[in-house]
């Protein structure tokens, strides 16, 4: 009565009558009821369409089955049949006075009926504009409830199922945070482990120029501090790379597949604004990350000589200025932590404000859009709830942007130390040991000076200190005397 698309509608269902496939037998069971006893020809099921067909379904019957249902409402059809009683005759009121609207629309003459029914689909549009087809659902329920389906049972059944999803996806997920973190702890305490081994071979076979470059200080710092910053970063990394990008990811797909993407460009601001303060942060604190280490080099080197050198202090009574020295490299340590600390803090409120004006520009462009008839209430929730998702992924990666440039100058230092070579180098394939020359050393055409000197100190020295004899370098300063208990000889 309400459509001309009657062959394209029951195109999409099919009949409960001997032919009825097994998917719609399985409905009508799931729908009715394990009993199923309806009579046959007279229930339609909708058929597994896709989903090109599907929206081109709702287009089609969504308008013409809520104005159905619109006659069907008592206060609607009485408005609606005093409208047509004022169009006929009074002879004929009478006759009709008593009888259904859908009775009186049968018996009209088909130019009435047109017209009836263009008031009727004019009435819906200034009421409902474009939300027919989430009205319409209201009509769906009334007629499930006609034809005797338990439409409560059927909403009970899907938040089981759907509460049942969603603990299991909590478990899964609780499940792998925990197998994340596991893995993560042990493969950064097994890197800790294995570049504290290669700097410390490294700086076994450091000569006193290579000692002299880095001092002792900065080689403990490097072998400490810097590789314990880097195991924080891997220790956390890999729990951000495994969850952020899934949430991220997820989240945007939700959005482009079951959300209004009217509103996509607010994703894309948000995130412009995350990386913008995350940019920021990098381009102030990353020279003082660098600054950092090397006063904590400082520190270690000026506390590493007053607790070597403790006894000569006091015997000098220099007590006091090198509490003074001390107190300078711990103040400019103190002055750069505090600069670094109070930059990374403001990180954190800043992609909050972010966070939750983008909540209150979804809220308010949502609103506009719901007074406009274009979303639903539910559409702008959903759409918030995909959007802090997205969100929350970029603030758990600038966590870890915090920790990044730290770590990044202590490989950087580290890198240093595993990559000098030494000065001094052993033989690559060294002769057969000889057993009579046990406790032997000698030096041939020995030459040396000192890193910065422009000619050696000593040219060709040639000796041996032989195993149970003595043998000492005797004379004053530069005269280069060499002793040996047999035979004497003194090179001046």
């Amino acid at each position: 009565m309400f459509t001309n698309e009657d062959e394209k509608i029951l195109d999409c269902y099919e009949l409960n009558n001997e032919n009825i496939s097994k998917s719609a037998n399985k409905k009508l069971h799931k729908y009715f009821g394990k009993n199923y006893t309806k009579e046959k020809n007279t229930i339609y099921v909708l058929k597994d369409l896709e989903k090109e067909k599907a929206n081109e379904l709702e287009q089609i019957i969504s308008k013409p089955f809520l104005v159905a249902y619109s006659i069907t409402n008592e206060e609607m059809a009485e408005q609606l049949k005093t409208s047509m009683l004022q169009q006929i005759p009074e002879p004929q009121k009478q006759i009709i006075e008593n009888m259904q609207v859908e009775e009186i629309l049968k018996l009209m003459p088909e130019e009435q009926l047109k017209y009836i029914q263009e008031q009727i689909s004019t009435s819906i549009d200034e009421k409902l504009g474009t939300m027919i087809s989430q009205a319409a659902v209201t009509a769906v329920k009334e007629e499930y409830k006609n034809i005797g389906i338990n439409t409560d049972s059927i909403q009970n059944e899907y938040i089981l199922y759907a509460g049942i999803q969603m603990l299991g996806i909590a478990a899964i997920s609780m499940l792998s945070a925990v197998c994340i973190m596991l893995l993560s702890s042990r493969v950064a305490a097994n890197l800790g482990r294995t570049l504290r081994e290669k700097v410390f071979k490294k700086v076994l076979n450091f000569s006193t120029e290579e000692f002299t470059n880095f001092s002792t200080a900065s080689l403990i710092t490097r072998s400490t501090n810097d590789i314990q910053q880097i195991q924080m970063l891997i220790s956390m990394l890999f729990r951000v790379v495994v969850y952020a990008p899934i949430m991220g990811i997820g989240g945007f797909i939700r959005v482009l597949a079951n959300s209004n993407t009217s509103m996509a460009w607010i994703i894309g601001l948000a995130v412009l604004c995350v990386i913008g303060i995350i940019l920021v942060l990098f381009i102030v604190a990353m020279p003082k990350f660098k600054k950092l280490q090397e006063l904590i080099d400082k520190l270690n080197l000026v506390s590493r000589e007053i607790l070597t050198g403790l006894p000569v202090i006091r015997a000098f009574h220099t007590e006091t200025r090198e509490e003074d020295r001390f107190d300078v490299a711990n103040t400019n340590l103190m002055k750069t932590n505090i600069f670094v600390n109070r930059a990374m803090s403001i990180m954190m409120p800043g992609l909050m404000f972010v966070m939750n004006s983008v909540m209150l520009l979804i809220i308010w462009v949502g609103g506009h859009n719901v007074d406009a008839g274009i979303m639903q209430v539910g559409d702008i929730m959903a759409f918030i709830q995909y959007t802090m998702q997205i969100i929350m992924s970029f603030l758990m990666i600038s966590m870890i942007s915090i920790m990044l440039p730290r770590a990044s100058i202590s490989a950087k230092r580290i890198n240093e130390v595993l990559e000098t070579e030494p000065r001094i180098k052993d033989i690559e394939n060294p002769k057969k040991f000889d057993n009579k020359k046990k406790g032997l050393v000698e030096f041939k055409n020995v030459s040396f000076r000192y890193p910065d000197a422009d000619q050696e100190l000593l040219t060709d020295i040639t000796f041996k200190a032989e195993p149970g004899k003595t043998t000492a370098i005797i004379g004053s300063t530069g005269s280069r005397k060499i002793y040996n208990s047999k035979p004497y000889s003194t090179f001046l």
